[in-house]
């Protein structure tokens, strides 16, 4: 595959994604609530594998995953930690929202990327995980 293919179809998964933000939630669609605990400040990330993304413009942003529970990530977006809970995709990005803090983060397989659906804009771009960033 081209070089050229390979950048037409990221470029195709980035805009897929990107749409995706700007579009509503599927009629019916519920959300789980923002934290488990709503008393607590920050997510509980004992035991969780942690990946590192930098982004560009210098940022970096840290995931928490945990085996068990797929349908949430703790982000580390500056110094604060967030609780996040995966939105189905039909192009099957990995998308992740924090309704309180209006946090949507979105994954396709060449990059990650943070946005504010509350002052619609984005916060990071570009973002690469040590294996991402070792393909180009």
């Amino acid at each position: 595959m081209s070089p050229l293919s390979k950048l037409s179809i990221a470029c195709s998964l980035a805009l897929g994604a990107l749409t995706l933000c700007l579009s509503p939630v599927a009629q019916g669609a519920t959300r789980t609530p923002v934290a488990a605990n709503p008393d607590a400040d920050e997510p509980d990330t004992t035991g969780s594998q942690t990946t590192e993304f930098h982004c560009e413009l210098d940022n970096k942003i840290t995931i928490y995953t945990n085996a068990a529970d797929d349908s949430h990530i703790a982000l580390r977006w500056k110094k604060r930690l967030h609780r996040l809970t995966r939105v189905g995709t039909t192009t099957g990005a990995h998308r992740f929202e924090n309704p309180l803090y209006g946090l949507i983060w979105i994954g396709i397989p060449a990059k990650g990327m943070l946005l504010d659906s509350k002052q619609n804009r984005q916060l990071a771009n570009e973002c690469k995980n040590a294996e991402q960033a070792s393909k180009g």
